[in-house]
């Protein structure tokens, strides 16, 4: 394995350094550099007058050396800015390109000094990782006494590292290339010290004087005699799994031949010690074996992914060794468990299930609301500890700003906008609709990020076009978005260039392939060979049939879920889209045939936003069914071994469970809190009775003075609307509802199942069937024509404009109820709702801002827009022109004409006479093969059972 390395270093191909790379060689850390943004502007004819342009922000660099400064020209990348400050730095000093040709040798004659001192009485008597590594072997006996493993030098002082790696770059990926260097260097040093190439260690030709030796008799170690220390082993066979293993380490020996025992080999000077691994200050590494070896021809897929550099045949995962702090040996245990939440935090969302530490529950959100809505660790630091792990440079957060402009009025506002008025999904919102002025010092940021390897090339770089008020919600917005794209290439790493490049693309990624695929391939690849090994183990889950399950039913939910109502007999509310909600969790392991759980993970508090996908979807669609204090149990069979083991506290057990017995897993969750949306929690305190429950009672009012028989509710919801139909009595007999969302369905027909058996077994409504379809109302269904009136309430502002357009032409001209209700906010109105802090949440600095007339925030971090009255009242009465329908306006919360109006806006359209379907009810043009709806659940009076 070695032959390849034993070039010298005139053979070795002399790489060429970046004006930089050039100044840290020469001067270190004596090079300071200090980027300066500068934001373009013009005069525009005012002297002393900037005026922020939009575009980025242009940046130059100062660059102070112990002997001159220089100062770069303006540049879009940081980057450039500070190469080009070096460069100049570099012309001032006389000193070309070609010298890093001579650096490089310079760089062989620092690393033989730097040799000559760790071998130096000096070095000896110090406080350093490397010297107790020396002292160590110096207890060693017989021939064995002072042999220092060639590969513990280059592991144990960083110089000696970053020399070999100034050297030869490749070494900073695969630190093993650093041990034909040191021994080049050795040779060098024959009156100092022995070397031997084929033995791969060092020792000092002379011994140390009697009085430093007889200083090292009793060093201070505390170590019991015979120290057991856990590690695991890592067969480089994925045939055979990964066991636990003792160390007994003595305290008067070199802990490196027990593990060099442990590893089949004669002595520690055949042991390889890899990078730690984890946090840089920790001592867990890999340790494998060198030279010949039965096992080396076989590179070990699991150690080398652990690791992030080759390691070939059987390796020991151990933290165990001397540090900074102490000259005492430093050990502690690695358990199994350890070693599997190693592998889960290689991936982006194995990260943010960590820092949840509910493993088995949480998944990385899709979505970023705000600092006090989050859970877990912070997107941004997520990505940053990703890259670390993954050996590549920091990420670079670029914050673009732009100033926010009023949007210009228009007669048709779903129409397609110019990208100079500003973004559409944004938190932003459109300027007052009455004010045509600057909004001044109002800005909006979007962030870009770069992602280079060590050796600075582009690896990949994300643009989104999403704008935010908060310069924090654009950083952390962009960062996960590429940790989502991560973490969809990790689990498909074998994707084909064409079809990674367009999945980047729909999430505003661009990605450099021949980086990307230097970096992440071989990566990916190793990572998939490690989870082969569970194929096997993922068969033996009991196969849990829900496909019998009946669409047409709610009732064989609730069964799936097993949801129990509380001792107590009080229920609470139900947690809807963006509530914070919290429950308790736990997770076992159920094996077929035993009557034990095994509980793999337990949390008493677990917090997460309902609607952002932080939790596995069977949690979240069993809280929809649930209302404060009820418990669910229910069982899975389709989650990653790995990941269970992981959690595992006992995880040899499970892993014999998980190799011979048929399992799965059983989730017991109970519903602890709703905190409901910020957007209901304003609107209950502000008004009486709640918003929600006014626009509801708004279109009962017109349901009751329509004399209609039947009804449709476009975007139906959990059946907030639905649900109060049955408290009232009306004329209506045949109820429908329509949405995109099961989760919201499914609740709807408990809710709506439940009351109707209850009415009719006491006093029977005069709704003799209710159905419930999924589907977008944007698309049509036959069997939902000519209904006497049609609701949709608050529903259109979860669109896009275009698609808002869409519903109310195809709801006017192919679904054509009599009467149409739609509702949405006025976003006037919202400068009175955000401007008290009624949050119930403590104020996070970053989330905290003024409101100015012109740009609140919309109302729910969801809505893709939110209209003034003027923007509206185009909207509707073009539409009621365009389909022959006559259009009122009206509202609810505050009052026509005073101040802003309503908070909720709404528009009731009639059908002219002229238009009214003739004979049976049903226009003669309909084509009724039009069945793009899903049926989820049907009552009937007639029977009083699900259908």
């Amino acid at each position: 394995m070695m032959e390849t390395g034993k070039s010298s270093v005139s053979q070795v191909k002399k790489p060429t350094l970046t004006p930089k790379a050039i100044i840290y060689q020469k001067f270190g850390s004596k090079a300071t550099y200090r980027i300066e943004e500068v934001p373009e502007s013009s005069q525009n004819g005012c002297p002393g007058l900037a005026i922020p342009q939009k575009g980025p922000c242009h940046f130059r660099c100062y660059l102070q050396l112990p002997e001159i400064s220089v100062v770069s020209s303006t540049f879009t990348r940081k980057r450039d800015a500070e190469q080009s400050a070096a460069e100049m730095a570099l012309q001032k000093l006389g000193i070309s390109a070609e010298a890093s040709n001579s650096l490089v040798l310079d760089s062989a004659d620092e690393l033989v000094a730097r040799l000559s001192y760790l071998f130096s009485n000096e070095f000896l008597s110090s406080l350093h990782p490397l010297s107790s590594h020396l002292k160590a072997t110096l207890r060693r006996e017989g021939e064995l006494n002072g042999l220092v493993p060639v590969s513990v030098m280059t592991a144990y002082d960083p110089k000696l590292s970053n020399l070999c790696t100034s050297i030869n770059p490749m070494v900073d990926s695969n630190p093993l290339l650093a041990i034909p260097y040191i021994i080049t260097a050795a040779s060098r040093l024959s009156e100092l010290v022995a070397i031997s190439d084929d033995q791969l260690w060092i020792r000092r030709q002379n011994p140390y004087p009697p009085e430093l030796r007889h200083s090292l008799v009793d060093p201070g170690f505390h170590m019991t005699e015979n120290e057991c220390v856990e590690a695991a082993y890592i067969p480089s066979s994925l045939d055979k799994a990964v066991q636990p293993i003792m160390l007994n380490v003595f305290s008067k020996g070199y802990y490196l031949d027990v593990i060099a025992k442990e590893l089949g080999v004669t002595d520690a000077s055949k042991v390889l010690v890899s990078r730690t691994i984890g946090k840089a200050s920790s001592e867990m590494r890999l340790y494998f074996s060198a030279l010949e070896n039965s096992f080396s021809e076989f590179q070990n897929a699991r150690a080398s992914y652990l690791s992030g550099q080759v390691v070939y045949g059987n390796a020991i995962f151990a933290t165990i060794g001397y540090t900074w702090k102490s000259a005492d040996l430093f050990h502690e245990d690695v358990s199994l468990c350890s070693y599997f939440r190693m592998l889960a935090g290689k991936t982006p969302s194995g990260l943010y299930k960590l820092s949840r530490e509910v493993i088995l529950a949480a998944e990385l959100p899709v979505a970023f609301t705000s600092r006090t809505q989050w859970r877990g660790s912070l997107p941004r630091d997520l990505l940053c500890t990703f890259c670390r792990q993954h050996r590549l440079s920091e990420p670079v957060f670029s914050v673009l700003s732009d100033p926010l402009e009023p949007v210009q009025k228009s007669s048709l506002p779903c129409g397609p906008r110019d990208s100079n008025t500003g973004p559409r999904n944004d938190n932003v919102g459109s300027a007052a609709a009455n004010s045509n002025e600057s909004v001044g010092s109002e800005r909006i940021f979007r962030c870009e990020i770069r992602l280079f390897s060590k050796g600075q090339d582009l690896i990949l770089e994300c643009s989104p076009k999403q704008s935010y008020k908060k310069q924090n919600n654009a950083v952390q917005n962009a960062a996960l978005r590429v940790l989502s794209w991560l973490s969809m290439y990790f689990r498909e790493p074998d994707v084909p260039l064409m079809r990674l490049n367009s999945s980047g693309a729909a999430v505003d990624i661009k990605v450099y392939h021949s980086h990307f695929s230097r970096e992440f391939e071989d990566l990916c690849r190793l990572m998939h060979s490690v989870l082969k090994q569970w194929d096997s183990l993922g068969s033996n889950f009991l196969y849990l049939d829900h496909a019998n399950q009946s669409s047409n039913s709610c009732g064989n939910e609730i069964d799936r879920f097993n949801i129990k109502d509380p001792e107590t007999g009080e229920t609470g509310s139900y947690p809807s889209n963006e509530s914070l909600v919290c429950i308790s969790c736990s997770v076992s392991l159920v094996t077929d045939g035993d009557e034990m759980k095994q509980v793999l993970e337990s949390t008493d508090k677990f917090e997460f936003t309902i609607g952002t996908g932080a939790v596995i979807p069977e949690i979240e669609a069993a809280l929809m069914l649930m209302t404060v204090g009820q418990s669910a149990c229910f069982r899975i069979d389709s989650l990653p071994p790995e990941l269970i083991l992981a959690a595992a506290t006992d995880s040899l057990k499970i892993l014999s469970d998980l190799s011979t017995k048929a399992c799965c897993l059983e989730y017991s969750i109970t519903l602890l809190q709703v905190t409901d949306p910020l957007e209901d929690r304003i609107e209950q305190a502000l008004f009486s009775p709640p918003l929600s429950k006014q626009r509801v009672e708004y279109a009962l009012q017109h349901i009751k003075n329509s004399s209609a028989t039947s009804l449709i509710d476009f975007g139906c919801g959990s059946g907030s609307l639905l649900d109060s139909l049955i408290d009232h009595p009306t004329s209506l007999e045949k109820i429908v509802g329509v949405d995109i969302s099961q989760k919201g369905l499914v609740r709807a027909a408990r809710i709506l199942h439940l009351k109707l058996a209850k009415s009719q077994a006491i006093v029977p409504s005069g709704i003799k069937q209710a159905l419930l379809y999924e589907g977008s109302i944007t698309v049509f269904d036959s069997r939902l024509h000519g209904f006497d009136i049609g609701t949709c309430l608050e529903v259109i502002e979860h669109m896009e404009e275009e698609q808002a357009c869409l519903f109310g032409n195809i709801v006017l001209s192919s679904f054509c109820p009599k009467i149409l209700i739609i509702s949405t906010p006025n976003y006037e109105y919202n400068v009175l709702l955000q401007s008290s802090n009624l949050s119930g949440q403590e104020e996070d600095p970053d989330e905290k801002e003024e409101l100015p007339l012109q740009s609140c925030k919309f109302r729910n971090h969801d809505h893709k827009f939110e209209w003034t009255r003027e923007q509206f009242g185009h909207w509707a009465t073009a539409l009621a022109l365009r389909h022959k329908y006559g259009v009122e306006f009206s509202g609810v919360g505050g009052s026509a004409g005073v101040g802003p109006g309503f908070a909720s806006q709404i528009a009731v359209f009639r059908k002219e006479p002229q238009q009214e379907p003739e004979g049976d009810g049903v226009m003669k043009n309909v084509d009724t093969t039009q069945l793009h709806y899903k049926q989820i659940w049907e009552w009937n009076a007639a029977t009083s059972a699900v259908g």
